[in-house]
């Protein structure tokens, strides 16, 4: 396969800048290899889930990684609680013949967001809509303190997919459609949770490692029948190999060149052949090509998804591909079992085992974890004054109301005069958990979660002495402003993506019954409306919003609310640019800025200001 000329260009960039493969480390994970044993290898490739595997797991299989899967928390989900989670699996993993401590890791993909009362910032769709990378680095630094704070060094972030098709339900992961955008926010994001590179003892320093996700294509699956109807998520990309590299490839150059620790493989095929057995685009291209040295990582029991009549034979595939660490949170002992025979069977070959665990070694090493199993964060009183603290949340704020895209405002109703009587209407007007969105103390997300943070109705109260809420929109007569905050209850891959119905666990892409039924009531009175949608994604509503004065798509904003407010009332003057097309209709999607016949309700890059 011939990539062209920029890719390759980079591998020579990669080799002569990376710190990793400074000759002391080198030399230090080199004496370690020749020691270990097969069944030491590799435990260094496996990654379980923390409920599935204890300490001892931990000492006796030589376990060289620990995840918790979204809501899977210790404990109270308190700090102490993860720190001293931590530094039990580290004994044990420091208890073994080598020593080798482990490798913990998380998504924390907008803040800290498993751990009660971190700082939730916007989503990255969010993200896109304020066209500041600068911002996305202190986003970067923020949360690596947070989960640096907790005993943790490794998080599953920054994704830079490219969302392609608003029907997939992690479209709301992307920075947005264009693959130039999604570029530009890449490197800070990840020297913020890095720093400059993974020489710099990055986990001694209180930052962690970074991980780019899902390579590759992820964005861009075709919608099409699949085992469940209409599938998207974990489908197929089919695009030729110029295709490939302008819209999927390029958004990682920039993170490959900042010396990004791991990548994660998609669970989604490329023109018929699943990522994680693709040699390829995983072996050939991303490590041979691209000059990437960190490790690579599979996804959740992602090898399950590799046709193949039995788990060793997946195991070989991917691991041929060229698979590093395998994340399987339960059968992490099948794994074992598997690769160990396929080893000694000849089926995968030592040289290839022992790159993946020099990968990986070298990770651990360059990072500064063999010197700091836990962070000196977390070991220390400090740690108790970051999660969550007053610093962060005003960062979280500032990109809550760059985020925020006004898309209609007839007669200038916004921004709100503060001693107007405001009438707030809607559940998602003060629910921390609708705003926040999927990965938020759960896998899916749900509403009414128990956080610390500011409600987009506590922040219009706190603005303005004058405010009525109803839920259902009943009461709005005499007021002279109504703000409806209406959109998507949380949601995260499959169960997001749109289908039609019925699908019991999928999302519409459209406003509820109750929500229209709300809007129209609110509407019939006659008092001015601003509707504030609260969605991962542009929702239909063309056939409404003749009715509405004012109209801003806050996207996931997170747990500061308050920054919402501070655009309609007018605190600053709204910025935010659409990081993806608005259709006017579903018959519209896929739709993308350069397409023929483009003609969306709002284009990619709009975005009105006072």
């Amino acid at each position: 396969m011939k990539w062209i000329s920029c890719l390759s260009a980079v591998a020579t960039l990669l080799v002569s800048s990376s710190s990793i493969a400074a000759q002391d480390v080198e030399k230090r994970v080199s004496a370690l290899i020749e020691r270990m044993s097969l069944a030491e290898k590799i435990g260094q490739m496996t990654q379980a889930e923390r409920s599935h595997a204890s300490p001892k797991d931990v000492k006796d299989y030589f376990i060289g990684s620990i995840l918790n899967g979204g809501g899977s928390v210790p404990g109270e989900n308190e700090r102490s609680d993860w720190v001293g989670m931590i530094s039990d699996y580290q004994d044990a993993a420091r208890s073994t013949r080598l020593g080798i401590p482990i490798l913990y890791g998380t998504d924390a993909v907008h803040g800290h967001s498993n751990v009660k009362n971190a700082t939730i910032f916007p989503h990255n769709v969010g993200l896109g809509a304020t066209r500041n990378p600068e911002l996305a680095y202190s986003i970067g630094l923020a949360t690596a303190k947070e989960v640096a704070a907790t005993g943790i060094h490794w998080t599953f972030a920054p994704t830079l997919c490219v969302a392609r098709d608003d029907r997939w339900g992690r479209a709301y992961e992307c920075f947005g459609e264009e693959p130039s955008l999604v570029a530009e926010f890449a490197e800070p994001f990840v020297k913020g949770l890095q720093g400059d590179t993974l020489n710099g003892n990055t986990i001694g320093e209180n930052r962690v490692i970074a991980t780019a996700k899902h390579w590759v294509a992820d964005g861009g699956t075709t919608y099409g029948t699949g085992d469940e109807g209409y599938a998207i998520d974990r489908g197929d990309t089919q695009l030729t190999d110029e295709e490939l590299q302008r819209l999927h490839i390029s958004p990682y150059l920039p993170a490959l060149s900042s010396d990004v620790g791991s990548v994660m493989v998609s669970y989604s095929s490329v023109n018929g052949k699943k990522m994680h057995e693709h040699k390829g685009l995983v072996s050939d291209l991303l490590k041979d090509e691209l000059g990437f040295v960190g490790f690579t990582i599979s996804d959740w029991s992602a090898l399950g998804e590799i046709p193949a009549e039995t788990n060793r034979e997946r195991v070989v595939r991917s691991i041929n591909a060229g698979l590093d660490m395998i994340m399987e949170p339960e059968k992490w002992q099948e794994f074992i079992t598997d690769l160990t025979a396929a080893v000694k069977a000849g089926e995968v070959p030592m040289e290839r085992i022992d790159e993946a665990v020099r990968r990986i070694l070298l990770v651990k090493a360059s990072s500064g974890l063999l010197e700091n199993p836990v962070s000196p964060l977390a070991l220390s009183a400090q740690g108790d004054s970051v999660l969550g603290n007053d610093e962060h949340r005003a960062l979280a704020r500032q990109a809550v109301r760059e985020s925020m895209v006004l898309l209609k405002n007839e007669k200038s109703l916004l921004p709100i005069e503060k001693k107007s009587k405001i009438f707030v209407a809607g559940v998602h007007a003060n629910d921390i958990g609708f705003q926040s969105g999927g990965w938020t103390l759960e896998w899916q997300g749900k509403s009414g979660i128990d956080t610390q943070g500011t409600t987009i109705l506590e922040g219009i109260q706190a603005a303005v002495s004058t405010v009525t809420y109803s839920e259902d929109g009943k009461g709005v007569e005499g007021h002279d402003v109504a703000i409806v905050v209406v959109g998507e209850d949380p949601y995260a891959e499959g169960w997001g993506d749109y289908r039609p119905a019925p699908c019991e666990k999928c999302k519409p892409m459209s406003l509820s019954a109750e929500q229209r039924q709300l809007l129209d009531r609110v509407t019939d009175s006659g008092v001015p409306t601003v509707v504030v949608i609260v969605s991962g994604r542009p929702l239909m509503v063309s056939d409404q919003i003749s009715d509405w004065q004012s109209v801003v798509a806050a996207w996931l904003p997170g747990t500061e609310g308050a920054g919402v407010a501070d655009v309609l009332f007018g605190e600053y003057a709204p910025t935010g640019k659409l990081p993806v097309t608005w259709p006017r209709n579903l018959a519209q999607i896929p739709i993308n800025f350069g397409d023929e016949d483009y003609d969306p309700l709002f284009p990619y890059g709009f975005g009105l200001s006072y």
